[in-house]
This record gives structure tokens, sequence and C-alpha cells, in this order.
């Protein structure tokens, strides 16, 4: 039997790898992580801290034997790639700038590493701005089709077997709501399918309720590890702010003195002075606690999320080790991929694999709604 017909193969190649949050989720699913690689020197040196086999660098200029042959696999043997190739401009926290077309982007370099490699899967994660961003020229002028389109009709071309879709983290176990496009691929034409969701905003069992900032950070309220601070000027205003209160729970007269310009400008503006609360899931997390209009203020201390805090919500283990400055340690937990969901990306494409996923019965035992 050929290694890659081997059913106990769970071997992984990870690109675009940052702090390694995906990873760490696939094997706890199961899956046997080969190797990492990332561009970013604070990146690669994360994952080198925690044990990883990394091939830096930039992946344009990776041949793809190179990284089969450093990961010790041929073409065909791996049994996943999974990556988030960056796609700053497509994403839904800010405007979108740049030029929109993933055509000239490093998810060709994704795509070019799946058509040589031929892995039995692959996952691609990415952000929601990604399904319904224009696209749009060198001159900025828009294009007929979305960037979906593109990525759709780039992944028919490796012959594929896909399904895509959005999926929260919150209905994974992640104490966090953070909304995230994937794509799953099969190149044997096995049954995929998105992750069903394990968590719920209600449920009769408190194991399968959505986590909570209580549940995931409140041992660290006072001993919190590395943190960056406010400025004395937004902090003043936070600490009139209670806990789950944004800019609105100023008092009125306060309200666009602290707001400044964003105080007449559209939207909710929700993120403006916010003070999280224990007893709800922690909004998105970004790469920077204290950016003005994505405040990421500890519940009940006058200070933002610390790193570990961070780390906790985004479920790293708190052994992990993030190399680099402060602010760019906050910069690759905001990047990563939450693990609880990870762990059950992993779930799913093992449960295709071994053929696991669904219980055959004579008749379909559902009740249809009333």
């Amino acid at each position: 039997m050929h290694f890659k017909d081997n059913p106990e193969n769970r071997d992984v190649i990870s690109l675009f790898s940052g702090a390694m949050g995906l990873d760490i989720g696939l094997a706890r699913a199961g899956l046997n992580i080969k190797i990492g690689q990332d561009f970013e020197p604070t990146c690669v040196e994360t994952m080198r801290a925690n044990g990883h086999n990394v091939l830096g660098g930039d992946i344009r200029k990776i041949p793809e034997a190179d990284l089969l042959e450093q990961a010790g696999l041929e073409r065909g043997e791996p049994f996943l790639i999974c990556g988030g190739p960056p796609c700053q401009p497509f994403s839904t926290a800010g405007k979108r700038l740049g030029i929109n077309d993933p055509r000239g982007s490093l998810f060709m370099d994704f795509i070019r590493m799946i058509n040589y490699i031929r892995p039995r899967f692959f996952i691609m994660e990415n952000v929601r701005g990604i399904m319904s961003a224009p696209l749009k020229s060198d001159g900025g002028e828009a294009q007929t089709g979305t960037v979906l389109d593109v990525i759709l009709s780039e992944f028919d071309k490796l012959g594929y077997k896909i399904v895509y879709g959005l999926v929260d983290a919150v209905d994974y176990g992640v104490p966090q709501f953070r909304e995230r496009f994937v794509l799953i691929g099969s190149r044997d034409n096995e049954d995929i399918f998105l992750p069903f969701p394990t968590h719920f905003q209600k449920h009769q069992s408190k194991g399968c309720r959505w986590r909570t900032l209580g549940d995931t950070i409140r041992d660290l309220e006072f001993s919190c590890g590395e943190c960056v601070s406010f400025s004395k000027d937004r902090l003043a205003f936070l600490r009139l702010v209670p806990e789950g209160g944004n800019w609105r729970s100023l008092p009125t007269d306060m309200q666009q003195r602290a707001m400044g310009g964003a105080y007449n400008s559209g939207g909710g503006k929700v993120g403006f002075y916010r003070r999280l609360s224990y007893s709800q899931p922690s909004p998105t997390l970004v790469t920077s606690p204290v950016q003005k209009a994505t405040m990421m203020c500890h519940p009940t201390q006058d200070r933002p999320l610390s790193v570990r805090e961070y780390a906790r919500i985004q479920q790293f283990p708190d052994s992990w080790v993030f190399k680099g400055t402060v602010a760019g340690k906050y910069r690759q937990i905001g990047n990563a991929v939450p693990v609880g969901l990870a762990t059950a990306l992993g779930q799913a494409v093992i449960s295709v694999a071994e053929r696991s996923s669904e219980v055959f019965t004579a008749r379909n035992r559902r009740k249809k709604a009333s």
C-alpha cells in the first residue's frame, strides 16, 4: 500500500502558519503537523520556540519540491495542506483598500502548492470580507464579479471538490465572536462538509453553551503579564464606562468630546471606549487592543486585555511561547485562527476520511418542524 493510501496517514503541511493557532487545533483533532511556513521572522521564531519544523521565507520564492523535501513527503502523500493566505484588502475592519484581485496575491501561491503537491484535502481560511469584496483593477476601478468568484474559479481548476461558507468561532467552544470564511477541498471527491456547531447561545447543558470571558480569563485579573496601556486621555473616559458598555455609556455632555470627529460619522461605533463583559463572549480580537475604534478594555480593570488574556481567548496553551515585541505578540495572536474552531475543522475532515460522520438508518427519524 502506498503511503498516500494508508488510512493511518494524517500528515499536514501548514502554510502562512503565523503563531500556529490553526495547527494546534488540527493537532488536537488528531493530525500531524509535519512543517509550518511563514514569511514573518517573529512568527518563524515563535514556531521554532515551540518545537516545530519550520520553513521560513517568502513563499513566492519557495519551490514546491523544497517544501516537500523538508517535510519528508512526496507528491500526493500529504493528508492535508492548510493555511490562510494574507488578504488584508478584503477585510471588513476599516476600508477595503488595495487591489482586490486574488490573482495578484499570495493566494495564488497557496493554489500553486496544492496543485503540485496534491494533498488528499486542503483547508483555506480567511476574513469574511472575502465573500463580498468587489474586484478592482490596478487603477481602482471595479471589475465584473467578486473576489469570491475568482477564488472559486481558481480552485475549480485544481479538480478538487469544494465546500465553503462562514463559520463563527463562538459556535465551536471559543469564547469569542469571530466569523471566518472557510473553504475545504477533497482531491478524491469525498463527501466533505463544514463542521457542525457544538456550542449554542441557549442549551440545556452548560457544557454546550457559548463560553464567556469570565470562563476564560477571570483568574488572570490581577496577574495579567505583558500588557500595553491606554493613553491618559482615553483612560479618563474609560474609567466612566461600566462593564459591557462603550462610549454611549458616558455622560451625554462628554460623548462628543470623547469621540472627536468620529462622533458625527456613520455606523454603530460600538468599539469606541468599549469595556468588555465577563458574562459574554469576547468581540473579535484585533491586532491591538488599544485601537481607537476597536478598544478591548478589561471588564473590571482599567487596562487593555493583556497578551496572555489574548492568548487565552484564542485558546493557545498557557505554555505557548510567543516571540517578538509586545505589539508583535498581540498581532500574532490577533491574526490567529482560534484553536477550538481549528479543532472542529480537523475533526470534520478526519470524519470524512474515516467515513464516520453519519449514522445511516433505515428511515429518517427527524420530525418536520410544525
